[in-house]
């Protein structure tokens, strides 16, 4: 056959898969292209056929390469058409902040769930089969954000991945830095809440609220990076433990609800008189964790439309505020 050729793994190659060693040298070759070519006796190793993708590539193999001169380019991402529509692809595509061979990173809209559940059928996990990419396989989350806040969503590409990012996740590894509106001032510039919450069953979906016998530890930390008047201040805020809705209920408890977030704040979670969208102004700015393949990794996500609106309307310049955890050693 025209095109072939034989390359040899040299001797301080590390042992890989050969379908990972293909999708690394040709990003748009499908895996089931590559089984085709498996099955047809057009990819060899050591002049035999090799039957099975995850045959391990060692030092020293003569690796027989049919033509694939269009398989060279990056490919679009597999789609799990079954699951996802062509609107949800291109919509959770367009998310994507951020992709190497472990991590997706997105910037997840305000308005759209991160799970299913009671009434919530459409969601970041039912699209996941759209950013299954060059491996085929569908990411994973390791963890969530509200459904009305925007921002930085981190997906595992494997499941080893994902068990190092769920463990560095519950065993607070991760920094998480939060932008929002609130309105009020804080009485300090910065400061920590600790106040126990405890989730209770509500009509309308789960509510939390602050109890000191039957909650659970939850700790927020907390900055003014800009005030509009006495009227309403930007916040940065980093919670140093994850509970569901942790951040609203904090902010309420200090009488400095986060803007539009009318389930706990009520009327006062609003400006009145104000141009300003009704949305929750709560976003996952920036996020910093140790890398499954070393290395600190740290992302920030630009502001919803939503968001930003309101940041021209108040006179506020997201340029000038300080890089999220500056404080770091």
């Amino acid at each position: 056959m025209s095109g072939v050729t034989t390359i040899t793994i040299g001797p301080k190659a590390e042992e890989i898969r050969l379908d990972k060693w293909f999708l690394a040298k040709y990003p748009g070759l499908t895996f089931g292209r590559l089984q085709k070519l498996l099955r047809k006796g057009e990819v060899r190793v050591d002049g035999k056929r090799v039957k099975d993708a995850k045959f391990i590539l060692k030092p020293g193999h003569a690796l027989r390469i049919p033509p694939l001169d269009k398989e060279k380019t990056h490919s679009k991402p597999q789609i799990d058409r079954d699951r996802v529509s062509a609107e949800d692809a291109e919509m959770i595509q367009a998310c994507v902040l951020h992709k190497d061979d472990h991590v997706i990173i997105l910037n997840k809209p305000a308005g759209l769930a991160v799970q299913g559940g009671s009434n919530t059928t459409r969601h970041v996990d039912g699209m996941l089969g759209a950013l299954k990419y060059d491996t085929g396989e569908r990411p994973r989350l390791v963890h969530r954000i509200d459904k009305d806040t925007s921002g930085i969503l981190v997906l595992a590409r494997s499941q080893k991945v994902a068990r190092f990012l769920t463990a560095a996740f519950r065993d607070k590894d991760v920094r998480k830095a939060y932008w929002a509106i609130v309105i009020g001032i804080p009485e300090q510039d910065e400061g920590r809440i600790e106040l126990p919450l405890l989730k209770l069953p509500s009509p309308n979906g789960e509510r939390v609220v602050v109890d000191d016998v039957e909650g659970k530890r939850a700790v927020t930390e907390f900055k003014v990076i800009e005030k509009v008047g006495r009227r309403a201040a930007w916040l940065e805020m980093e919670p140093i433990t994850g509970r569901t809705h942790q951040l609203r209920v904090h902010m309420k408890a200090i009488e400095t609800p986060i803007m539009g977030d009318g389930k706990y704040g009520g009327s006062e979670a609003f400006l009145s008189g104000a141009q300003i969208a009704s949305q929750l102004h709560l976003h996952a700015r920036a996020v910093r964790f140790a890398h499954p393949a070393g290395g600190n990794f740290e992302i920030t996500a630009p502001l919803p439309q939503h968001m930003k609106d309101t940041w021209d309307y108040l006179g506020l310049d997201e340029r000038l505020a300080p890089e999220a955890f500056s404080d770091d050693a």
